[in-house]
Order: structure tokens, then C-alpha cells, then sequence
């Protein structure tokens, strides 16, 4: 009896769980005005968006989240040249050694090294953030419930006012479209916040949208190939079924 209860038990979890974890994010995900240039199975990173991504993560994200599973070096895939990213990397300062001494020393950034995280460590990054650790973006595309839709609605998704009913606990933000509404990280985008080279007007929903593209891409890098691949692969097995039909119908033919 007593196992039939427990099993009784374990049923019900199985079967409300999904419906549970559905009610814990239920905060709405916008897509982009004009949608995801990459999206689709023929969709191809725009490279203008990806270099102006770079630029709102570098003025902006970099100040409190790493990117380390990318290096310098991979910035020439979103159409930077050679020069640009030495340039780009040679802009901090990384740890090296040991030298001769045995000591530890500065050094300026080369193209080969991975992105210069923004704390030492997790301890130094709490401490900066009021208990907070803000995650590594390498790979946040992947790590969240609607990839670049996710990013592009918490971005644009902060109220200076919380609706009425809502209370803020204290060094609380409200957002709409983030799961539980309230998060701890101040709204990082304003309007004209980076002035764009191409000429393009910063606003929050264009920064938003350039800078979640990037992520995107700092995610899955080998997007594009991998889509090419793919269709390449469905057009050989189209032809090559092709051709085994032919054969089969020739060699049934004379069998008959």
C-alpha cells in the first residue's frame, strides 16, 4: 500500500511538472521589428549588426559580463580586418608570464587571446554587483528559453514603474520580461547611449536587437556553415534518391 501511495506520488509529479515549470516563466518574449536576419534555414548574420553588437558589449555589457569562450581573433568572421582586431586586442591588458623572475606581468592583448573577463573572480565580481554574479554571455543564447528573443525582451523590457499592486524588494528592477518580473541588474541600455559609425540611430530596441544578434552569433559561430552544410546534405539525398528510384525501376523491369 504504502509503495502504491509513492508511486501514486511520483505519477503526479511526472505529469504536473512540465505545467509547473511552464507557470515559472510565463513572462512574454518579443521578437524584433522586422525579425531575425539569421533566422530561417537560408538566414545569414547581418555583419553591419554583428560590429554594432560588438560595440554595445564592448561599451556596455563588458563592464560586468565576460565573454570568454571567444577570442579576439574570432572578431574577423563579423567582417573586422586583421589590423582592426589587433587593434581591438592590444586595447587591454592581459596576465602573462612567469617571466625570468618568476613573476607574474601585464602585457598588451594579442589577437589569440580569449576576451579579458572583467573581474579577477567570481568573489570580486559578487562583491562589485551587490551579491549578484552576472553570467558569462558566451553561450546566454543557448542557456535561455528563446535564444535571441529572450535577450532582445529583457533588454527592451524594463518599466520605471512597476504596476500597481507590484512591490520591488530593495536593489530591484522591474521587468516585464523577465521570469518573476523583478531582477537585479539595473537597465543597461538608454537611448544614444553608443554613437554607431555606420550612422545608425542607438535606440534601446536597435542596441537591443544589434547586440543579441552578436550573442547569437558569439553562441554559434559556425552558424552559417552549418546551415549550408545542411542544405547541401538534403540536396544530395534528394538526388541520390533520386537515382536509386531510377535503378530500382530498371532493375525490376527486367526482372518482369
Amino acid at each position: 500500500m504504502k509503495n502504491y501511495r509513492y508511486a501514486l506520488l511520483l505519477a503526479a509529479a511526472l505529469l504536473y511538472a512540465p505545467a509547473l515549470m511552464a507557470s515559472e516563466d510565463t513572462a512574454p518574449l518579443r521578437e524584433p521589428a522586422g525579425g531575425w536576419h539569421h533566422a530561417g534555414i537560408t538566414g545569414t548574420f547581418d555583419r553591419a549588426s554583428l560590429q554594432r553588437g560588438f560595440q554595445v558589449y564592448k561599451e556596455v555589457c563588458a563592464t560586468c559580463h565576460g565573454l570568454h569562450l571567444l577570442s579576439y581573433r574570432n572578431l574577423v568572421d563579423i567582417g573586422f580586418t586583421a589590423d582592426e582586431v589587433k587593434a581591438i586586442a592590444s586595447g587591454y591588458q592581459v596576465a602573462d608570464g612567469p617571466n625570468d623572475e618568476g613573476e607574474m606581468f601585464q602585457r598588451p592583448g594579442l589577437p589569440s587571446d580569449r576576451f579579458v573577463k572583467p573581474f579577477p573572480n567570481d568573489m570580486a565580481a559578487r562583491a562589485a554587483n551587490n551579491g549578484a554574479l552576472p553570467p558569462d554571455l558566451s553561450l546566454i543564447v543557448k542557456a535561455r528559453h528563446g535564444g535571441e528573443n529572450y535577450i532582445y525582451s529583457l533588454l527592451t523590457g524594463y518599466e520605471e514603474k512597476p504596476p500597481e499592486g507590484v512591490t520591488l524588494m530593495a536593489g530591484m528592477y522591474y521587468n516585464a520580461s523577465f521570469s518573476g518580473h523583478q531582477i537585479a541588474m539595473p537597465p543597461p541600455l538608454t537611448n544614444d547611449q553608443v554613437t554607431y559609425a555606420d550612422g545608425t540611430k542607438a535606440t534601446v530596441a536597435q542596441m537591443s536587437k544589434d547586440v543579441a544578434t552578436f550573442l547569437t552569433w558569439a553562441a554559434e559561430p559556425k552558424l552559417e556553415i552549418r546551415k549550408q552544410t545542411g542544405i547541401k546534405v538534403i540536396l544530395f539525398l534528394i538526388v541520390f534518391a533520386g537515382i536509386m528510384y531510377v535503378v530500382k525501376r530498371r532493375v525490376w523491369h527486367k526482372l518482369h
